[in-house]
């Protein structure tokens, strides 16, 4: 086959050593995801009357749910026999590791606890923390592509990747780059998130960032999963794999989310009261 009909994929995933201590793009790119979000959702948070403090809290909570769940979300989905007869193996973060549908659920359960925390109301937050996810989503994907795993299905378009430092699958043959893919799709859902916050900022309503995030997001997911190379030997013989699994619960809540905010657009300050209208005093 001509070298014009494929790209030859041979990034090295480390960027540099020195001694036991390496900087690997993985980890790059996963931490550019929290640097980056963290200056957008200080602009919101800002323009929307809320302090650079409330961010920082957010930003210690959203690290925390993420690695916490996308760990235990690839133990417990993935690979639950050996890990619960190896639990030590667990804290091994290191050695790989992390599932996206687990840090969604860690993500949504350390924001309901930082909304109660500050009083604040759940959806709003949710509605502005999934713009910097989207960016984070598409960064972390990039990092898997220049770690050359979840590598997807052969393939003869002429953009497909020939990965040659991935040896899970032979023979060498090139393969849909589905880590693009999902990452050009997490950066578009970003773009389009972002830019209708930025049209109507606090006249947003209540859920319908959050609702086209999880709908759209997992919806592709769902679609390119069909493009990949199966990531356990047992899911090979499933015609909807886990990811695709896990994915059709989020679609479902994020399509009740914009149908209730079809039937009911209310915008809503940080505090959950509507907007333009003054929050009620307490009674004595």
């Amino acid at each position: 086959m001509s070298l014009l009909h494929y790209i030859t994929w041979n990034v090295d995933p480390e960027i540099f050593s020195i001694g036991p201590l390496s900087i690997r793009w993985y980890g790059l790119l996963f931490a550019l995801g929290f640097v980056i979000g963290q200056r957008i959702l200080t602009k919101i948070y800002v323009a929307e009357g809320r302090t650079e403090g409330d961010v920082d809290v957010i930003t210690l909570y959203m690290i925390v749910g993420t690695v916490l769940g996308a760990r235990l979300g690839h133990v417990l989905f993935y690979d639950p026999d050996y890990y619960l007869s190896n639990p030590i193996e667990i804290l091994k973060i290191w050695r790989g590791g992390l599932a996206s549908h687990g840090a969604t659920i860690g993500i949504l359960v350390a924001l309901w606890l930082f909304s109660r925390r500050l009083k604040l109301d759940y959806l709003w937050v949710l509605d502005r923390i999934v713009i910097v996810v989207a960016l984070g989503g598409a960064l972390i994907r990039l990092g898997n592509l220049m770690n050359s795993e979840i590598v997807g299905r052969p393939s003869d378009l002429p953009w497909a990747f020939e990965f040659v430092r991935n040896t899970e699958f032979t023979p060498l043959v090139p393969r849909h780059p589905t880590q693009l893919y999902e990452s050009l799709a997490a950066f578009a859902i970003f773009v389009v998130l972002y830019l209708l916050w930025s049209k109507y900022r606090g006249g947003i309503p209540r859920g319908l960032l959050f609702g086209l995030f999880v709908t759209v997001l997992f919806t592709s997911r769902l679609l390119i999963e069909f493009l990949k190379e199966a990531q356990e030997k047992w899911e090979e013989a499933m015609f909807l794999n886990m990811g695709q699994l896990l994915s059709i619960p989020l679609i479902l809540i994020g399509l009740v989310i914009l149908y209730r905010v079809w039937r009911n657009p209310v915008a809503v300050q940080p505090n959950g009261t509507p907007v333009g209208q003054a929050p009620q005093k307490s009674r004595v």
